[in-house]
């Protein structure tokens, strides 16, 4: 672990995404998974089947970003065109690689080892391999980019694989306050905190059941003295709040 921040980012790629044919799990699974062992995910991006688009994000973020991880498009058809929009992001060769053709090959058995499957061998030069204990078929990572399959299963092992190999941070840490306010009769006093502890995030996220209105408001920061003090703070001006208008 190192006290440095760790940032990350998200590429979705798949026509059937934006077209609502597949709803994505692998967001909510990735942030959650990042946040607990110390990394950031701080954007995310979902980018269709279309070569220069994929490799215009990946090129964008990898450059802006300690880690990219990207899902979908690794497969063995003809609109699987991820890996060779990496080695176009990477200005790299693109060809069967033998780790992964032994891997598939003893998997499948050579009579069964068809060139549909052996397009998932296809990796961009200078690759490692990411296991992939689901399907065999492994992802790949190139510097700092992690190429993963779409399939929740699947791209969930990966990073299990990966996660140990990745450098990570200082945890962000959150402490949650109730107020039974709407958002408007705190917004004034929950900025004056921030200012008074720049480096906390605070969040206030508006609810309403059954025609009565409540905030959430979300408090984060990486020291957990700073976390106290700034959610007692958050805390004695939802008190204050409450005397006022309740």
């Amino acid at each position: 672990m190192t006290e440095k921040v760790i940032t990350a980012a998200f590429l979705v790629i798949g026509d059937e995404i934006l077209s609502g044919r597949t709803k994505d799990k692998n967001i909510r699974f990735l942030a959650s998974y990042l946040t607990e062992i110390g990394i950031d995910l701080n954007e995310v991006r979902i980018v269709p089947d279309v070569q220069d688009k994929i490799v215009e994000a990946v090129n964008a973020l990898r450059a802006e970003y300690t880690y990219v991880f990207t899902s979908g498009g690794i497969g063995p058809t003809h609109d699987d065109i991820t890996a060779d929009a990496i080695a176009k992001a990477f200005n790299v060769p693109i060809g069967l690689d033998p780790r992964a053709f032994k891997l598939l090959e003893d998997h499948y058995g050579a009579e069964n080892f068809t060139q549909a499957r052996q397009r998932m061998a296809r990796l961009p030069e200078g690759s490692d391999l990411i296991e992939n204990k689901v399907s065999i078929a492994p992802g790949f990572k190139i510097e700092n980019v992690h190429v993963m399959a779409g399939v929740p299963a699947i791209m969930q092992a990966m990073v299990d694989a990966v996660a140990p190999t990745l450098d990570t941070g200082l945890k962000m840490l959150s402490k949650a306050i109730d107020a039974p306010l709407p958002e408007s009769r705190i917004a004034t006093d929950l900025g004056e905190i921030q200012k008074k502890f720049p480096e906390t995030s605070i969040g206030s996220y508006p609810q309403s059941k059954d025609g009565v209105f409540s905030t959430q408001i979300v408090v984060r920061c990486r020291s957990n003295v700073v976390l106290e003090q700034t959610s007692a703070a958050v805390q004695a001006a939802v008190e204050t709040a409450k005397t006022k208008y309740l």
